[in-house]
């Protein structure tokens, strides 16, 4: 790790795909286009890691035309969309057409063990709908359409009211601002309210009282947690793979006692330090693998196996609980041959 290496190959964005068609509503392809695409982390060098990857994607074609007559250009269509974290869902007068829903619905079912959630932006509910995969949850949807939705599929719990609900992995959401509302929601549950905070001002983003409380129940202020301080330990953690990275050492360098600093770590960055540690050091035992000619990681740690008799994983804890223990006097024998064996 000391090598330098660009910290944005260790960290992988989440793939966004946004689903439009014709008589889409450009706002609900726009908005939530440029509120992911903003959101980026600091690597330390400053310099900028995107945290999304986000892609568009046409239902029957790569070329659509909106509501108000503007043409759109996606990267790509239902047939050859990638692989993605998360789908969102466009409203417009064209999703009423049921082969628009229909061919949607379809897509997504095909999908659903690839996806980690699923986002309609108004109408957008009607396809999420058609997949059966919204029975019995809470969706919202604008005023107008809400009598056709209930018609169409009895068995959601429809309140327009709302202007956003989150139900499980299923995100609604109505307005001109839902799109945005959508992605904002997203960003701060995948990279904690700094990074949605710094969207917000970054697109000079004002919403609503209403549209707050419906987003975050209680909206983070800028002193609740300490921010810069655990932005630039994201950037060390980076750079510092190869380092004792233990809760302690963490917390010590963030100025907080280990259980505080615990708690606030997943309240940020949506998971325990260690866990964090861990995903990090796999991504980048995995470049690393394929760096050097092994076809995946799965081949890397088969060779690893054969030849050390453990996982990767098992081998590094083992190696660092042996390092600790020279170090604090409790393993005997020449310490720096030890020291050696283990590194």
């Amino acid at each position: 790790m000391a090598s330098g290496r660009d910290p944005a190959s260790i960290f992988r964005s989440k793939r966004v795909g946004l689903v439009g068609f014709d008589e889409v509503t450009a706002l609900n392809l726009i908005g939530p286009a440029d509120s992911f695409a903003t959101a980026g982390l600091d690597d330390g060098y400053g310099n900028r890691i995107p945290c999304y990857e986000v892609h568009t994607i046409g239902v029957f074609s790569d070329r659509l035309r909106t509501e108000n007559g503007l043409l759109f250009q996606t990267q790509y269509t239902l047939s050859n969309a990638p692989e993605l974290d998360t789908i969102i869902i466009s409203g417009g007068r064209g999703i009423l057409q049921r082969e628009v829903t229909d061919k949607i619905a379809t897509w997504i079912l095909k999908r659903i063990n690839e996806m980690c959630r699923l986002g309609g932006i108004g109408t957008g509910v009607f396809a999420l709908a058609a997949t059966g995969l919204l029975n019995g949850r809470e969706v919202t949807t604008h005023w107008r359409f809400a009598r056709e939705l209930a018609r169409q599929f009895p068995r959601l719990k429809i309140d327009h009211r709302k202007s956003f609900v989150r139900d499980g992995p299923y995100y609604t959401t109505t307005g001109l601002a839902g799109g945005v509302n959508l992605a904002l929601a997203m960003i701060e549950e995948d990279y904690g309210p700094y990074v949605a905070q710094s969207m917000e001002e970054e697109l000079a983003l004002r919403l609503t009282k209403e549209d707050q409380g419906a987003i975050s129940p209680e909206p983070a202020s800028s002193d609740k947690y300490p921010i810069d301080r655990f932005s630039n330990l994201v950037a060390w953690v980076m750079r510092n793979l190869d380092a004792d990275l233990s809760v302690q050492v963490l917390a010590r360098r963030a100025c907080m006692c280990p259980s505080h600093f615990s708690k606030v770590f997943k309240s940020i960055l949506g998971e325990p330090p260690r866990d964090f540690v861990q995903n990090l050091r796999l991504n980048e035992a995995r470049t690393v693998s394929e760096s050097v000619g092994f076809k995946s990681s799965a081949s890397f740690q088969e060779a690893f196996g054969k030849k050390f008799g453990c996982r990767p994983r098992q081998y590094f804890e083992q190696q660092q609980t042996k390092t600790k223990a020279v170090r604090n006097g409790s393993l005997q024998g020449d310490p720096d041959t030890i020291l050696a064996e283990a590194i």
